[in-house]
Parts: C-alpha cells; structure tokens; sequence
C-alpha cells in the first residue's frame, strides 16, 4: 500500500515539475518576444494585400526575402487581395499582437479605403507603424495628338470644353485617380473619370487615342514616354525624376503644394509591444539600407525612404486626413 502510495506521489511530483518547466519556458518566450529578444522564433507571416506580381508584390517580396536572410527565419508572403488592399488590411488589423502577422501596408487600403470602401472596418489606431519604405510618384500623359502640352493648357482646354475630357487611372479610389480629383479641386475644371479593373488597360487605351488623358504610377508609363507614344505633362512628386527630367511637376505646372505620391510600409497590429516594434523598425531599417536593396528599388523608382515609427504614425495620419477631405470634396459615395 505505502509502495502505491510512493508511486503516485512521484507521479505527481514530475507531472507537477513538467508543468512548471513548460509554463517557464512559456513565459520566457513572451518576456522575450516583448522585450524583442531573439526574435524571430518560428516563420513569419507578411501580408500583402494585392495580387503577386503586382508592384507592391514585388516589393515586399525584396523585402521579405532580405528579412528571412537576416533573421535567419522565413518570412513567408501571403497575398490577401480584393477591395484595393482593404481584405488584407482588414485581416492583420485583428490578428495576434505577437510580431508574427505583419502588413505591407500602402496608400490605397491605409490611407484611402478608411473614407472610400464599407469593407475597411479598421482604422489608423488599429495598426503599429513600423517604417515606410519608400515612395513612387504618379504622372499625367495625354496621346500626342491632343492640343495640350502642360497642366496649363489641359486645365484651360478642360474649363473651355466642361465634361468634354476623360481620363484613365484605374478603379476609383486608388492614388491616381485621386491625383486628379485633387488637381481638379485646386485648379477649377471637369474631366471625366473613366475607371479601369487594370490600370495597365487604361494606359494602352490612351496610347491607342481611345482617350485623350491617364494619370497611373510614373514607372509603368516611362517607357512610352520616351518612345513618344504618351505626351507627359507632369509628375506629381515634390521634384523632377531623373527617368524624365524634362517632365516638370505638377507644382511647376503652377500648383503650388500638390504633391503626391503611391507609398509602400510595414505595418503590424496595434497592440505589439513597444520593444518589439522598436526591433522591427531597426532590422527593416538596416535591410532597406544596404546596397543592394538601394539599388534594386531605385531602379524600380522607389528609392528608399525609411523612418521612425512616430515619423511614419505622423505620416499616415496627414495622408488619411488629406484624402478624406479630397474624397468628400468630390462626393465620392462610400462603395
């Protein structure tokens, strides 16, 4: 009987001392994945909330295959498309705050949709920026047989011959369109948008002169620039691109203050802890600063531009707060 009764006292002892151990080596897990010790411990998912091969696709895979090389982790890419980016955004904003779910987060689902598509239910408190990595300017073309060559002329054409101009940019809502929407804020004329599922499509429209204007990301259109198949009037970055630098920006065109521009960032849900954004701030910095990533991007004409969390946080919200104003100005319905 004392013998039974031994036995099952070690029972308990090592089922108890087990417990101990596992519940441990538990919280020595999270101590260190807040403090961001060791992290990453196991594969890491980022997603990315627009079909592959798609611009921001390819740049977050550069991203995440420099990060699986650093960490020594994989970093494992998952394409969350639908709603301009909103489906993907949407779903990291409610995954665990651990650091293992994070998003590469853009213009369209983080600074547009929140104003523009009832399918983004999140808002900007529902993410941890993390750092920006870089931007892309928009341009407007025309088909060279239109009779304007600068922002002036289409503008003054434009007032002449209301709702008489189209133009291309893809679905509505997206960074484009919305240049133009702006540009026809501050400068006082119609053009009528015509929306495109594929901005590729749009553009191929106006160089065959089945509309007159396009307005898409400045990379796409550079090859047809140069060849003479668009007329570009302006880009919409703060300065000229070395691509085209007899192109002015729209602010030389005589619109002072406009610039915008597509971004691409990291994001992760809003309850990560400090310490571990702070890690992951510092380690996507270090990567988008090598060389190699420099020039790969700047080749692709998003040279790098990574910040502070508390720079990128501010940055977002000037963004969210410029588009809604821009959207409501023309009343643009909730989709």
């Amino acid at each position: 009987m004392s013998s039974t009764i031994g036995t099952r006292r070690r029972w308990i002892y090592w089922i108890a001392a087990a417990a101990w151990l596992w519940a441990s080596a538990s919280w020595a897990q999270t101590l260190s994945t807040r403090s961001g010790q060791d992290y990453p411990v196991k594969p890491v998912r980022y997603v990315i909330p627009f079909p592959a091969g798609t611009g921001n696709d390819i740049v977050g895979r550069l991203l995440t295959d420099r990060l699986t090389r650093l960490w020594g982790q994989q970093v494992i890419v998952d394409n969350r498309a639908g709603a301009s980016g909103a489906i993907g955004a949407a779903f990291v904003a409610k995954a665990p705050p651990d650091g293992y779910t994070l998003l590469h987060c853009n213009i369209a689902p983080n600074a547009i949709a929140p104003s523009l598509l009832s399918i983004a239910t999140y808002e900007q408190r529902d993410f941890a920026p993390i750092t920006r990595i870089g931007m892309t300017p928009n341009i407007i073309t025309a088909h060279p047989s239109t009779p304007f060559k600068s922002i002036k002329e289409l503008a003054a054409y434009a007032r002449a011959n209301p709702a008489k101009l189209s133009y291309s940019s893809g679905l509505v809502g997206t960074s484009p369109q919305l240049s133009m929407e702006w540009l026809k804020q501050l400068l006082k004329f119609d053009i009528v948008s015509i929306p495109y599922k594929n901005a590729a499509q749009g553009t191929l429209d106006v160089i065959s002169g089945q509309l007159p204007i396009n307005v898409t990301n400045f990379p796409f259109v550079i090859p047809f620039a140069k060849s003479g198949r668009l007329r570009a009037l302006a880009v919409t970055s703060a300065e000229r691109q070395v691509q085209l630098p007899d192109v002015p920006t729209v602010q030389e065109s005589g619109v002072p203050g406009y610039e915008v521009n597509s971004w691409y960032g990291v994001c992760a849900p809003a309850a990560v802890p400090v310490p571990l954004l702070d890690k992951l701030n510092a380690d996507i910095t270090s990567v988008l600063r090598t060389p190699d990533m420099t020039a790969r991007l700047t080749e692709l004409v998003i040279p790098p531009s990574p910040t502070t969390r508390e720079e990128f946080d501010r940055f977002m919200r000037a963004e969210i707060d410029r588009w809604a104003k821009v959207i409501k100005s023309a009343n643009i319905p909730k989709q």
